[in-house]
Formats: C-alpha cells, structure tokens, sequence
C-alpha cells in the first residue's frame, strides 16, 4: 500500500513540474515578441548583410564563362604571333638597306645608258634608274643566299630518322588546352629543320646541349658543304639565341643509314655573324652518301635546351639509291 502512495506522488510531482517548464517557457516566448533588440545588435546584423553581399558579388565576378576565358587566350596569341612578325619584317627592312646601301656605293660598276633623247625629260630619266635599282635590289631579296642545291631539304625527297635521331624536349609550358585544362604537351618535330620556313619558334628543340639527327637524303652525293641557319637576337623573342647550336660535327653513312659513321668535319657557328652560315667539309669521300648524321655539340649557353631551325647538305649528286 505504501509503494502505491510513493509511485502516486512521484507521478503528481513530474507532471506539475513539466506543467511548470510549458507555462515559463510561453511567458518568454511571449516578452520576446514584444521586446525590440536593441539599436546596435540591428546595425550589426545589417553590416552582416551588406559583407555577405558583397561576398556573393565577388564570387559572381569570379564565375568568369571559360568561353571567354579561351576567348583572351586567343587574342593574346594573336598578339604575340602578329609581334613575332612585325620583328621580322624589321630584319628584312635591315636587309634591304643594306642592300640598298651596297649598290648604291657600287653604282660606278654597273653601266647605264646614258645617250638617251634630247626631249627626254630629267625627272623621266631619273625614275627609270630608280625602278632599274629597285628591280635589282628585288631580285637579289629573292635569291637564295647560298646558290647550292639542298638535298636534305624536305619537300625534295629528304627525311629524319628518329630511331637515330634524339628526344625532342619537353617544354610543359606548351601545352594545347581544352577548357582551360592542359591536356597534351606539342613540340615541333624533328624534320622541321629540314625545311626553309625559318621564323622565330618554328625549330626542333632537345633537352641540353647535346644531340644529334640522322638524316637521310633525298638522294646520293659526294658531299662538299654543310649549311646552318639560326634566326637573328633582331628577331628572337626573348632577345637571345643562347639555344643556338654552337660545336657540332657531321658524320657520313655509307650503307643505309645504319653502316660505319665517317667524319666529315667539326665546325662552330658564329652567333654574331650571319644567320645562314655555310661550312666546306674538311674531309671528304670517296663514294656517295645517302645518309649524314649531324652531331650538336655544345650551344651558346641555355642549359634546358637547344633549338636547330635549319640544316642543308650540299654536294655533288650521284647515282639514285
């Protein structure tokens, strides 16, 4: 009988005290409905929301479309190629003043025809000169520099073999992209220095200062000279050619480009002189060539790599592998 009155009264106890908690805490519901929050907590709250706003704003700028990301990306190629080729332009305007400046002091050695008709006006006579000079100057802009046939050149038949050839160098910096992610590494191959576009980039790069390239020709001869051709610092768009091949070597083959190397001669380009520089070899053959092997030796001082831009061959043909 006493455990039932005891169970009672802990009953009674809990539900007046739950009652109690229910009724305080509608009274402070209620005070604070009707109580204002003081001035400054509302100008705190409001510099809270103006600061997120901000926030938002900022992230909104951020959230730049990737179209026009690529889009800038574009235009700055575009800049830098249109750079690249006014530098060029500049080069061969320094060309042509030299030129220029050459015939005109070797003026006496040309012969004019100076019994011309008496009602011919002075300014007449004066502008056939100037277009007679100009011709000339034009003709001699065309003219390949060397005047030696290039049987390493591409177009005519010739060909690197990269299973002799070394790595290109991989540049990270060179990287295609898609959507603003790098996703393939490009180099210019090896057989570009077999070609006659010489403008600034367009080389073959490997790591170091050391390599070489075998090149097969387009077809057999009795070498006699070498050609090497490097852009000018003019041009250059970091305002150097310290990847400019500097000692190099070359090797004839005689049987299919796999027989006993046979040197030919070690020669050293001038990075101050002129940027087509032809060699005479130093030893020669007794029989034709189809393949050379081009050995570089040092460079003139960038220790990631070097950069070849061309590479002739010149000699007497013989008979067709």
């Amino acid at each position: 009988m006493t455990a039932r009155l005891t169970q009672s009264w802990k009953i009674v106890i809990s539900t007046g005290s739950i009652l109690t908690l229910l009724l305080i805490g509608l009274g402070n519901h209620m005070w604070l409905n009707e109580t204002e929050f003081p001035q400054k907590s509302r100008q705190f709250y409001a510099l809270i929301a103006e600061y997120g706003s901000r926030l938002y704003n900022y992230q909104a700028r951020l959230r730049t479309p990737k179209e026009q990301l690529e889009l800038l990306k574009k235009e700055s190629q575009t800049l830098e190629n249109n750079f690249r080729e006014i530098l060029f332009l500049i080069e061969q305007i320094d060309v042509l003043k030299a030129l220029l400046r050459d015939t005109r002091d070797g003026l006496h050695n040309y012969s004019w025809n100076m019994d011309r008709d008496e009602d011919q006006e002075p300014l007449e006579a004066a502008d056939e000169e100037m277009s007679n000079l100009v011709n000339y100057v034009l003709k001699k802009l065309r003219e390949d520099q060397v005047q030696m046939a290039d049987y390493a050149l591409k177009s005519a038949g010739a060909s690197v073999i990269e299973a002799g050839t070394s790595e290109s160098y991989k540049n990270n910096k060179a990287k295609l992209h898609w959507h603003g992610i790098g996703f393939l590494t490009y180099e210019m191959p090896p057989d570009i220095i077999l070609q006659p576009d010489v403008h600034p980039g367009k080389c073959w790069a490997f790591p170091g200062s050391q390599g070489h390239a075998l090149i097969k020709l387009a077809r057999k001869i009795t070498p006699t000279a070498i050609t090497m051709e490097h852009i000018s610092e003019k041009v250059s768009p970091s305002g150097n050619i310290s990847s400019a091949p500097k000692e190099f070597s070359v090797y004839g083959i005689l049987k299919q480009c796999e027989g006993e190397e046979i040197f030919l001669g070690q020669f050293v380009y001038n990075k101050m002189g002129s940027t087509v520089q032809t060699f005479e070899l130093q030893h020669g053959v007794s029989e034709s060539l189809l393949c050379v092997k081009l050995k570089i030796l040092s460079n003139w001082g960038n220790p990631k790599y070097t950069c070849l831009y061309r590479f002739r061959v010149h000699g007497t043909p013989g008979e067709y592998p």
